[in-house]
């Protein structure tokens, strides 16, 4: 029915949660990029079929798995370590391929992020879309940022709107931060190269307007703080505690990052 993808590197701390989440998938691909940990013995256990492949950016690893890794099925999932299913989510899935019209090529999907037991709605401006679920052959990414978005498309998107679960600091808010420090300077390069669209930050779509506002708030004085404010405070993030705070603390900082490498990109410290 389902393929999943997974890209990995150094996971084995988060690729088990996955993988058991995932048990339902018969075809499931782990494309590491490297790993020195029990990463891969703990894929090959639960019958993933592993590939290796350097990392050059999330975009190109998709792609690259997508023509390289001969996916059984039809539809394809993709995951990442730290993500995990839910059973509503499996039957989201499956109602979405089993009645999606031949013209639909993908699914934007949506997660809950989870840090410490607690699902950060209001804090992580739940939902937030990703091209997670496509047809083969049918999509294709391009980079964007630190992450990747769709590029040629066949066909339509749709959204299936029953999130799945996403621990992004799983190992931790150190290692949450200094992750982040390296995709900062993708976004600043990313950012500063993108014009301000008008008409698609006042799309209807969701994916298309979150898009197009981050060239501009990049561009206001005062950003960083109002990415705090804005959740925490307007959005009643504060009400999500510790978790909460830590969490808008964190994204603020990081795009303080962001203005900050563009400034130099701008004007390069002497």
């Amino acid at each position: 029915m389902v393929s999943a993808i997974i890209l990995t590197k150094n996971e084995a701390q988060d690729l088990p949660g996955c993988l058991d989440s995932i048990s339902w998938i018969e075809d499931k691909i782990v494309v590491d990029s490297g790993s020195v940990d029990a990463t891969i013995e703990i894929a090959e256990k639960a019958d993933a079929r592993v590939f290796t492949n350097p990392f050059i950016s999330f975009a190109h690893q998709r792609n690259w798995a997508v023509d390289n890794c001969a996916p059984k099925f039809d539809w394809i999932l993709f995951l990442d370590a730290d993500e995990r299913s839910t059973p509503a989510f499996q039957n989201a899935l499956a109602t979405a391929i089993s009645s999606a019209a031949k013209d639909v090529a993908g699914f934007y999907c949506c997660w809950k992020m989870m840090y410490r037991g607690v699902w950060l709605k209001r804090c992580d401006s739940f939902p937030k879309w990703q091209l997670r679920l496509a047809r083969k052959g049918r999509v294709r990414f391009v980079d964007f940022g630190h992450g990747q978005k769709e590029g040629c498309v066949e066909g339509r998107l749709d959204y299936l709107r029953e999130p799945y679960l996403h621990f992004a600091m799983s190992k931790g808010i150190a290692h949450w931060l200094e992750r982040h420090v390296r995709y900062a300077d993708l976004e600043a390069a990313a950012r500063s190269q993108e014009k301000v669209v008008w008409k698609n930050i006042f799309s209807t779509d969701g994916s298309i307007r979150n898009r197009a506002v981050k060239p501009l708030v990049s561009r206001v004085p005062g950003w960083p703080l109002l990415r705090f404010a804005w959740p925490y405070l307007f959005r009643l993030g504060f009400l999500e505690g510790w978790s909460g705070f830590a969490y808008c603390v964190n994204l603020a900082y990081y795009e303080w990052l962001i203005q900050a490498k563009m400034k130099e990109k701008r004007d390069p410290v002497r």
